[in-house]
C-alpha cells in the first residue's frame, strides 16, 4: 500500500485531493489545524507547517495544497523523505508580477521564490517534484471570487460588474484538480516542471458572472454600468470600509484576457478539465 503525507487535506482541494487517494488504495496522513476524525486509511494529525507531531519519516508522495510559500520552507528543512512531491501554486505568479498593486506583486514574488526553493530541495532532496498552478477555481464553495459573488448576489438579489468586463477566464472545477495530482504522481515527464491548470472553457469575466448568477436558486440578475461609475460607487464602498477585496488592480484585471494553456499538462499527465456548467451546489457549503 503507497503512502502520502498531505498539507492543507480539509481545504477545497485537499478534500477531493484525500477522498481519491483513499479510493486508489493509499494509506494517507494529513495534517490540519482543525481537529479532524480519522477513519479507515486516513490518519490526521493536528498541527501545521510550523509544528506538527507525529509525521512518519518516509512516504511516497507528499502532496502540499495549501499556501505554497510556508510548505517551500518546510521541505527545503525537513528529514522526511519522499519520491514525489506534488505542490499546488497559483497563475498568479503569472498575473500579478506587474500589478499596479505593490502587495500582488509581493505575492508573485513569493510564489517565484516558494517554486525555486521546492525544485531546489527536490534535488536535494533527490525526489521528483511538480507544481501545479490552477486558474480561478470553484466548486466547493470555499473560494474567494464565484462563491463571495455568488453570496452577494443571493443577499440582493443582482450584482453589479462594469461594462468593460469582458477579460477572457478558465475556471477550474476542484474535482479536476484533484484528478490532475493524482495522474501527476505517475507521470515522469513532469518531474522538475510547473504547469498551467486551466478549467475546460474560456469565457468572458462578465459571462463567468452571468452562468453563476443563474445557476442560484433563485436566480440572480447581472446589471452592467459604465466603468466610471462602477469605479466611483467601489470608491464609496472602500470609504465605508466595505468591499476592501476587490481593488483597483482586480478591477483592472476584469478586462485582462488571463489564459493559460493546457497542452503540457494534457500530454504530460492526461489533463481533461470540464466546461464551465455551475450549479447553486457549487458555491455553498
Amino acid at each position: 500500500m503507497r503512502s502520502a503525507l498531505v498539507f492543507g487535506g480539509s481545504g477545497q482541494i485537499g478534500i477531493p485531493v484525500i477522498e481519491r487517494l483513499l479510493v486508489d488504495g493509499w494509506r494517507v496522513t494529513a495534517v490540519s489545524r482543525t481537529p479532524q476524525t480519522d477513519h479507515g486509511a486516513l490518519k490526521w494529525l493536528r498541527g501545521d507547517l510550523q509544528q506538527v507531531e507525529g509525521l512518519p519519516q518516509e512516504v511516497d508522495a507528499i502532496f502540499s495544497l495549501g499556501p505554497l510559500d510556508h510548505f517551500s520552507h518546510w521541505y527545503s528543512n525537513t528529514a522526511l523523505t519522499a519520491a514525489r512531491v506534488i505542490a499546488f501554486g497559483s497563475t498568479s505568479l503569472e498575473t500579478k508580477q506587474e500589478s499596479e498593486d505593490p502587495p500582488e506583486r509581493e505575492v508573485a514574488a513569493r510564489l517565484g521564490d516558494a517554486e525555486t526553493r521546492i525544485f531546489q530541495a527536490a534535488r536535494q532532496h533527490q525526489a521528483g517534484a511538480t507544481i501545479l498552478r490552477p486558474t480561478l477555481v470553484y466548486g466547493a464553495g470555499r473560494d474567494k471570487t464565484l462563491t463571495r459573488i455568488a453570496a452577494l448576489a443571493q443577499r440582493t438579489g443582482f450584482f453589479v460588474l462594469p461594462t468593460n468586463a469582458e477579460g477572457r477566464r478558465q475556471p477550474v472545477h476542484v474535482q479536476d484538480l484533484a484528478d490532475a495530482a493524482l495522474a501527476v504522481v505517475e507521470a515522469v515527464d513532469a518531474q522538475g516542471r510547473s504547469y498551467a491548470l486551466p478549467g475546460g472553457e474560456t469565457l468572458a469575466y462578465a459571462d463567468m458572472v452571468r452562468r453563476t448568477l443563474a445557476s442560484l436558486q433563485p436566480p440572480a440578475k447581472l446589471i452592467r454600468v459604465p466603468t466610471p461609475l462602477f469605479k466611483a460607487a467601489l470608491a464609496g464602498a472602500h470609504a465605508l470600509g466595505k468591499m476592501q477585496s476587490l481593488g483597483g488592480a482586480a478591477v483592472a484585471r476584469m478586462q485582462q484576457d488571463l489564459v493559460f494553456d493546457a497542452q503540457p499538462a494534457r500530454r504530460d499527465f492526461g489533463y481533461s478539465p470540464r466546461p464551465f456548467q455551475p450549479n447553486s451546489g457549487m458555491f455553498s457549503l
